[in-house]
């Protein structure tokens, strides 16, 4: 792996928060050039490391830098998020750039149109660096597709970054950008995001327009952002949200970045799910996210332990609906490219067209049991916390096939935690970085609220994020 140089003593202008770039920027302290320049400079030190893009646009983001430097300085009035550098999912279209979805089966596709999500960003003044390497289709937890290989851990190498959003969560934790786009389909913003030590949220469904898929009437799926601090994801969710007649289930409502910045832990109330009951949680997770509670008690609020008595049928629900989603808009790949394509898509693929409709209609049932357990708890607690992940990022030569299993105690071996609230998908949830565990790979603390309580979410983790110590960036990384 190339190291970093730490010669400089001093935190470059990236490394501020987003709106503090913007601001500088807009001030004439630095320039947007300058920002953009030492962004792609990163990325091209982290993508040989780690293999965290499939491209970088360098000509188009210097280009777009320089026009809002000439902005700045003919006293134009600026965009709040001018030149400030981001970074988009390779699932997500944008145009201009090659978008594969990880896979062959896209051939050579470059876009002529601009997902929603981005262009509102773009809109804002944000410029984009580059497209993040996902699995094949963004249907895995591990970051390794067919087209592109692996994408590693910044903390550990060996080790995966999570997916599918992987390269996003790397581009950030290793400082190339503050905040980079996800898509959230199982828990592809918040799996990264915890495994690789920053913060990723799903938003309620429909708070920000969902219009990449082939229906807009799919509800387990969300764009969200994965950032390096809390205020940084508020910065994307105050561009990004608001509703849209692209998506017919896009959310009237309007997005408050104050309220979402209003931290307090005193005089809260959480309720406390360690398993949800039938998961295995490694003892260094358990142990990091007790510590962390430990620490939101001391800061005054009330946290006492919930039984939700849910058990495996939520994730063998959650995969059911994932292979028919799988099926529907992707099936038609695969009489010409099973060859070169992910064995896992394949299966799910399968899977997915020997389902029949009335079990594909009877997981709407397991949901509505969940949601009258989770309402019940949400009814006297202010936000339910849990796990992100049940164990720390596992080797990057693993799969998803070797995290599904019943262990001899009865209890559930899986990775994530966080499928359940794609399942209840009008619930935000926030994973927030408490700590490394034992083997100094990071853990997160998932963040559940009340039904388009996005901003309330977001606030109790920036009262989390401020209470607790930070991790900081992984070793090697510090620029």
């Amino acid at each position: 792996m190339q190291t970093v140089s730490r010669a400089a003593s001093q935190a470059h202008p990236l490394d501020l928060p987003a709106t503090e770039i913007a601001a500088g920027i807009r001030a004439g302290a630095f320039s947007a050039e300058s920002v953009v320049a030492e962004s792609l400079r990163r990325a091209k030190i982290v993508d040989q490391a780690l293999n965290a893009f499939t491209l970088l646009r360098e000509e188009a983001a210097l280009a777009s830098a320089r026009e809002a430097d000439r902005q700045v300085t003919s006293g134009a009035a600026t965009p709040g998020l001018i030149g400030v550098p981001f970074a988009a999912k390779d699932l997500t279209p944008t145009r201009g750039d090659l978008t594969t979805l990880g896979s062959w089966t896209q051939g050579g596709w470059v876009p002529t149109e601009t997902a929603l999500c981005i262009a509102r960003l773009e809109a804002a003044g944000a410029i984009l660096i580059g497209k993040t390497t996902t699995p094949e289709f963004a249907h895995s937890s591990f970051t390794a597709s067919p087209r592109w290989g692996i994408t590693r851990n910044p903390w550990n190498v060996s080790r995966t970054c999570g997916g599918s959003s992987g390269g996003s969560a790397v581009a950030v934790a290793t400082g190339v950008v503050p905040f980079a786009e996800g898509t959230d389909m199982g828990g592809s913003v918040r799996i990264p995001a915890a495994l690789s030590g920053i913060v990723g949220f799903k938003p309620s469904l429909g708070r920000i327009p969902m219009t990449i898929l082939p229906s807009v009437f799919d509800n387990i799926s969300h764009f969200g952002p994965l950032a390096r601090t809390i205020e940084d994801a508020v910065a994307f969710m105050a561009v990004a949200s608001g509703p849209d007649d692209a998506d017919i289930t896009s959310l009237p409502l309007p997005f408050s970045p104050e309220k979402a910045l209003r931290s307090r832990l005193a005089g809260r109330r959480f309720a406390l799910s360690l398993d949800f009951g039938y998961y295995s949680v490694d003892a260094p997770v358990r142990s990091a996210i007790l510590a962390a509670v430990d620490e939101i008690r001391a800061a005054g609020a009330i946290v006492e332990t919930v039984d939700l008595g849910w058990s495996r049928a939520v994730n063998d629900g959650w995969y059911d609906l994932w292979c028919v989603f799988m099926s529907a808009f992707f099936g038609d790949t695969l009489e010409a490219y099973r060859e070169r394509m992910d064995p896992l898509v394949v299966e799910l693929i399968e899977r997915g067209r020997t389902m029949g409709a009335t079990q594909y209609k009877r997981v709407e049932l397991l949901r509505t049991a969940m949601w009258k357990d989770l309402s019940a708890v949400l009814a006297r607690y202010d936000a339910l916390l849990c796990p992100t992940c049940a164990v720390t990022a596992p080797s990057a030569e693993a799969n998803d096939n070797d995290y599904v299993a019943d262990l001899p105690d009865g209890r559930f071996q899986g990775l994530d935690m966080t499928c359940p609230f794609n399942l209840l998908p009008k619930c935000p949830a926030l994973s927030v970085p408490v700590g490394l565990a034992e083997d100094g790979l990071p853990v997160g603390l998932q963040i559940v609220g009340r039904r388009y309580a996005d901003e309330d979410v977001l606030s109790i983790g920036g009262a989390i994020e401020g209470t607790l110590r930070p991790i900081g960036r992984p070793e090697g990384w510090r620029w």
